[in-house]
């Protein structure tokens, strides 16, 4: 293999996907700044925060993997110059998106009282239900921002989302510690108030998106009057078509992790805490995968515009080396910092749970060992769905991922937490399982759908 060829890429795909990773790390702090601080209130209110946003998880990253459609399309037709497709893909994603948002917000409302049924501990359950009703709302705002990150992504503007998600963070950290604390005129609402200060946070995000993208003069012909009659059936299949299985990708995913939270309550409160910590430092790394996904649709969709197949491949493999790169360091760095970084989430001065955070802290050091190897394959199942993202290929490795997932994944997390000695490291085994054959089975799609087309352009 000639690397040349593949890292000379790699300068153009740091500056397409840096923006795009911070944005995305800027979600998942907002998730980990409410865990740290709710978890300084005690290891129970950690576990109930967890437990709720298992539920937001699950619609969130149904939302999210659905507004992916619009970026392929929008790429594409950026690279033919065709502006009315990149107009009539805006306002009808950005529709679909609104709808799909309170569709969403609607089901976890409704679904708030199977929360007894989780076979949680009673008193997690109890202050998971408040919380859930505040942080469900904000789905909304979340999923409708994604309508207008997305088309900014397929433009290659990958900027404006990653300043709307710092002010997010700077916004959600103060809130959190205005109501979580009861400072200055705002009323204490201990672990209640990180919920609302995520609200807040979302809302203030769309608001500076709508109004950033309407100011720039590329995004204008696109935003100018935007009307209910542009909203046509056949755009709107189009896109349903492609965001349908997207969303169901990254829900068999993020489930799969949902179920490790719910597997994980079952083994009681210390093993649910460990988990979240655990969760929330692999979900960190795993943004890096995310936006370099996002960078490989865009490339990807580009080259599928300009028909230039071969270079598409080339392009697709540039983003898969550094994705490899980037994660061989990061599982180093959790190896050497396993037993230092549940350290972050817990009080160790709190002498009233000292003895169930020593658990934790144990617990959560074995499961970031596990972590470590598997975002390897995390990180290249991610990046090489990207690419098939591009090439508008969803439906057979939607039923890749539910295979990898939930035939052997998750089965394999039941039985070696719930039924061995290897208790909640077991959980994570099971991860690391069904990432890896996802991981091997998308590229060998991948590989299989680029010869073919760089075979049939040869004749």
């Amino acid at each position: 293999m000639n690397l040349s060829i593949y890292s000379k890429e790699f300068r153009y795909n740091i500056q397409l996907a840096y923006p795009i990773i911070l944005a995305m790390l800027g979600h998942t702090v907002v998730g980990v700044i409410d865990n740290i601080m709710v978890g300084k209130i005690g290891p129970t209110e950690l576990a109930a925060a967890s437990l709720a946003n298992s539920f937001v998880f699950i619609a969130i990253s149904l939302g999210v993997g659905f507004s992916t459609a619009i970026t392929p399309f929008v790429a594409k037709s950026d690279a033919a110059n065709d502006l009315e497709g990149g107009r009539s893909t805006f306002v009808n994603g950005l529709f679909l998106c609104t709808v799909v948002g309170v569709l969403l917000f609607s089901i976890i409302f409704l679904a708030k009282p199977f929360l007894i049924y989780m076979g949680q501990p009673a008193e997690v359950t109890q202050l998971a239900k408040p919380f859930l009703d505040v942080v469900a709302l904000s789905i909304i705002p979340l999923v409708m921002y994604q309508g207008y990150k997305q088309f900014a992504d397929g433009k290659s503007q990958t900027k404006n989302s990653m300043y709307a998600t710092l002010i997010c963070n700077g916004v959600n950290l103060i809130f959190n510690y205005l109501l979580i604390y009861g400072i200055w005129i705002f009323p204490e609402l201990g672990m209640l108030g990180a919920a609302y200060g995520t609200l807040i946070s979302r809302v203030v995000m769309i608001i500076y998106m709508h109004f950033a993208m309407k100011r720039q003069a590329m995004f204008q012909p696109f935003m100018y009057q935007l009307k209910f009659n542009e909203i046509k059936k056949d755009v709107v299949k189009q896109i349903s078509k492609i965001g349908i299985p997207s969303g169901l990708m990254s829900f068999f995913e993020v489930a799969l992790f949902v179920g490790a939270v719910w597997l994980s309550g079952m083994l009681g409160t210390v093993s649910q805490a460990a988990n979240q910590i655990a969760l929330s430092m692999s979900s960190m790394t795993f943004m890096f995968a995310s936006g370099l996904g996002v960078a490989a649709t865009i490339r990807v969709g580009n080259q599928m515009g300009l028909k230039n197949y071969t270079y598409m491949r080339t392009v697709a493999r540039s983003i898969m080396l550094m994705a490899l790169g980037i994660y061989i360091l990061f599982a180093l760095l959790f190896v050497l910092f396993n037993n230092y970084i549940p350290l972050l989430f817990l009080d160790a001065k709190d002498a009233t749970n000292a003895l169930m955070n020593e658990e934790v802290i144990q617990i959560a050091g074995q499961l970031l060992l596990v972590a470590a190897i598997f975002q390897i394959s995390d990180c290249m199942q991610v990046v090489t769905l990207g690419s098939l993202r591009g090439l508008q290929d969803v439906n057979v490795p939607m039923i890749i991922t539910f295979v990898s997932y939930w035939i052997v994944g998750f089965p394999m997390s039941i039985y070696l937490s719930l039924y061995t000695n290897v208790g909640t490291p077991g959980i994570w085994i099971g991860l690391l399982a069904g990432l890896t054959v996802a991981a091997i089975l998308l590229y060998a799609r991948f590989h299989h759908i680029s010869n073919r087309l760089i075979n049939t352009n040869l004749k």
